[in-house]
């Protein structure tokens, strides 16, 4: 089973970005780099929106959103209705994440993360199932349904 994972980052989050681009070894990965491409400053809405528009054409396929924080860029990811991002600290909440919130992109903090934490979110991040029916279903029902 293989997973194609977009990658999407602001300046902040590029050297976080290469690393596990370099360092997440597992074949099973085929990464779609969306940039940006250096560390000069850039708007990471603009990232975000890449990002979304992609998964929207791959709904299929997974996310990865890196900024400083990684707030910023997973506040401009929820501005889409496909999509379910969330931000990261740990592998138990990557894992909950999945379980509870079918989340579709994992964002991370390059400025408050280390790197061997974010290769075990990511790897949690992939191999966990949501968990249909039930409660878990029904509140990611109301997540997708915009109102007014």
């Amino acid at each position: 089973m293989g997973f194609k994972v977009a990658i999407a980052n602001d300046h902040g989050g590029f050297a976080l970005k290469r690393w596990l681009i370099e360092n997440y070894q597992d074949r099973t990965v085929e990464w779609v780099d969306l940039g940006t491409e250096s560390e000069e400053s850039v708007d990471y809405p603009d990232f975000a929106h890449k990002l979304a528009d992609y998964l929207k054409d791959h709904p299929d396929h997974y996310g990865i959103a890196i900024c400083g924080t990684g707030i910023g860029i997973s506040m401009a990811l929820n501005r889409h209705n496909h999509i379910r991002a969330a931000v990261c600290t740990n592998s138990t909440m990557a894992r909950l994440t999945r379980i509870d919130n079918d989340a579709n992109v994992l964002c991370f903090g390059a400025r408050v993360i280390g790197e061997q934490v974010v290769r075990d979110c990511l790897s949690v991040f992939l191999t966990t199932d949501f968990e249909t029916g039930g409660r878990h279903e029904r509140r990611v029902n109301k997540i997708n349904t915009k109102e007014g």
